[in-house]
């Protein structure tokens, strides 16, 4: 893919946007306590952008190679249903992912930030790197977001892929009156 155009045209016809958690939704730094407790820090407006999306008819997943019961609590939070944990193999995990929520590749994106994301990113129409991504995915990307794995680059995919469908500037303005 060389031009904006066909950009646009993916963005426009995503219908499930797929993320990975730790480096995406997260900085990727895992703080573990003592008794092997894990915390994790997710930025509110890349949430938010999540919600403003799902508001909008995206359907949001989560596909991560860590099991994390905060990842859990996060998601029903959000009010993301599907969600694959504690899988390596991506490109499986996709397939799966695909099957149960009943959307094809070809309307597919998926948002990753290290090696581990290319086989779901690869298979996918549209691969999407944060912007401090390994420089092997962002070389492989179709897409790179200006912001950093949690700290907003997930609110910008979702604004991105809001205007792409010509919605963002209704959605922003529905905050003036609410």
């Amino acid at each position: 893919m060389n031009t904006e155009t066909d950009l646009s045209t993916l963005q426009r016809t995503t219908r499930l946007l797929i993320l990975d958690v730790d480096g995406v939704l997260t900085d990727g730094a895992l703080f573990l306590g003592d008794g092997g407790e894990q915390y994790k820090a997710f930025h509110s407006r890349d949430g938010h952008g999540l919600r403003m999306a799902m508001d909008d008819g995206l359907e949001v997943a989560i596909l991560t190679g860590r099991q994390s019961a905060v990842v859990e609590h996060r998601l029903r939070d959000l009010g993301i249903r599907h969600c694959i944990q504690g899988r390596r193999d991506k490109g499986a995990a996709l397939a799966q992912l695909l099957e149960q929520t009943g959307h094809r590749a070809a309307e597919a994106a998926f948002v990753g930030d290290d090696v581990v994301d290319l086989p779901a990113m690869r298979r996918v129409a549209l691969g999407i790197a944060v912007g401090d991504a390994h420089p092997f995915v962002r070389q492989h990307a179709q897409w790179v977001t200006t912001a950093d794995g949690g700290r907003g680059a997930v609110r910008e995919v979702c604004e991105d892929l809001l205007a792409a469908r010509g919605r963002l500037e209704a959605v922003l303005e529905s905050y003036l009156h609410a």
